[in-house]
């Protein structure tokens, strides 16, 4: 029942909030995108599972596809989404459909977009007019993976599911939707989302693995809209109504307290079947952008989200700003969570990633983790080349603190903080 689903997002932040031990960031060529820093009032929103070329339901809209109506109440408030769609889940077979309204709905060990044998009514392989639709009227598409196969093993909620395993199966996965937007489409995707939001894949290798090779950053959320899970309601329309609010009313309570709340914020959607088989985002979207417009919010792609700040903590007014987006895109200066914490010291690790061209570090590392099977520290490859180059002693913590710069490389340096040594860097050994 959803009630696992639920519980299982409770335990999981309970655990993160109270038990575990808080994860150490690091120093990330892909980064978790949630939210940027912005004064102005911009947001973006995002659709997974899609595209759906079967009606809403309950159907109010004639019979149009959902994904249409999606579009159409974008379009008319003057709105740009971010699609995360799926390739073709036609060969996830054989497998049998779950309990309605619970997390196997459409599939025990597969996931079926839009539905149960209904896969060739969705995914980019096979809606071609709705793709060409969402590029045509300026909206953003991810990687949602071709198959939406989960990368690496859940078990909590997900514990009968198949799931791809190896970085190699991962990465052929996630190319097989990218050459088929680039090829038909004639479109580059430069985000993903791995299915279910599970990293993990086998032998020490995560979803930030297979988003660097494919040169991706990681499509994330800070908001949810609600409505993918099913409210507990014995009569249908009682149940879609409260669905209908629980995308709504939450969204009202954190605009009334501030604001500003939702300022470079991005908020998670479905384009698709909720669990219980409604959709209650056909019918709760115009009402979430009204809220929006109201508060003078203008809602846009992910991709015109990061172009006001691609960082979580460095807006436009910081002096550094444009030196840090310019080399955020060749280097590693930011952590995986999308902050640059630029008055925190500088370690031997992260100046490596510094000096270490990108393709160096990520081939040193990931050749070390096929030949052990472990995952291995992510600044190994990197401190692996500057260990090579003479410009850090081989026996280097990632963690020890900095006692010297390498000549001709930087200018002045007053200290070693972050800030510094980026001010100061010329760009190169």
């Amino acid at each position: 029942m959803s009630f696992i689903v639920r519980a299982g997002k409770a335990a999981k932040k309970f655990l993160k909030e109270n038990i575990l031990p808080p994860e150490i960031p690091c120093l990330s060529y892909t980064r978790r995108i949630e939210r940027i820093k912005t004064d102005k009032r911009l947001c973006a929103m995002t659709f997974d599972d899609g595209p759906m070329n079967l009606p809403a339901s309950p159907d109010q809209f004639h019979g149009k596809s959902l994904t249409d109506v999606l579009l159409d109440t974008l379009a008319e408030y003057g709105a740009h989404g971010t699609f995360d769609v799926v390739g073709d889940t036609g060969g996830n077979y054989p497998d049998r459909p779950g309990a309605i309204a619970s997390a196997s709905w459409g599939g025990i060990r597969y996931d079926h977009y839009p539905d149960f044998r209904k896969d060739d009514k969705g995914g980019a392989e096979h809606c071609e007019r709705l793709i060409r639709r969402m590029l045509d009227e300026g909206h953003q598409v991810t990687n949602h993976g071709y198959r939406h196969i989960l990368f690496g093993r859940k078990a909590f909620v997900y514990w009968r599911r198949a799931s791809l395993g190896s970085f190699y199966r991962v990465v052929r996965d996630l190319e097989t939707l990218d050459n088929l937007m680039k090829e038909r489409y004639g479109y580059a995707m430069t985000m993903g989302r791995p299915p279910h939001y599970v990293d993990r894949i086998r032998k020490g290798f995560t979803s930030y693995d297979a988003y660097d090779r494919l040169g991706y950053q990681y499509l994330a959320a800070s908001f949810d809209g609600a409505g993918w899970l099913p409210a507990k309601a014995a009569e249908p329309q009682a149940a879609l109504e409260a669905e209908i609010s629980e995308m709504v009313e939450p969204m009202r309570k954190a605009l009334e307290q501030d604001p500003d709340f939702f300022c470079g914020q991005i908020i998670f959607q479905k384009d698709g079947y909720n669990m219980a088989r409604r959709t209650p985002v056909a019918m709760g979207l115009p009402m979430q952008l009204d809220l929006l417009q109201e508060y003078g919010y203008q809602v846009v792609t992910v991709e015109e989200l990061m172009r006001e700040s691609p960082f979580a903590d460095v807006g436009r007014e910081d002096p550094l700003f444009s030196r840090l987006c310019a080399l955020s895109r060749e280097r590693a200066v930011a952590y995986s969570d999308n902050t640059l914490r630029l008055d925190q010291e500088m370690t031997a690790g992260e100046l490596a990633m510094l000096l270490c061209p990108k393709g160096e570090a990520l081939k040193r590392r990931w050749s070390r983790m096929r030949r052990s099977g472990k995952r291995e520290h992510p600044y190994w490859g990197a401190m692996d080349w500057c260990a090579e180059q003479g410009v850090l002693p081989r026996d280097t913590a990632p963690e020890a603190k900095l006692e010297a710069l390498p000549d001709g490389v930087f200018d002045f340096a007053p200290d070693f903080t972050r800030r510094s040594v980026y001010a100061a860097w010329r760009g190169g050994l």
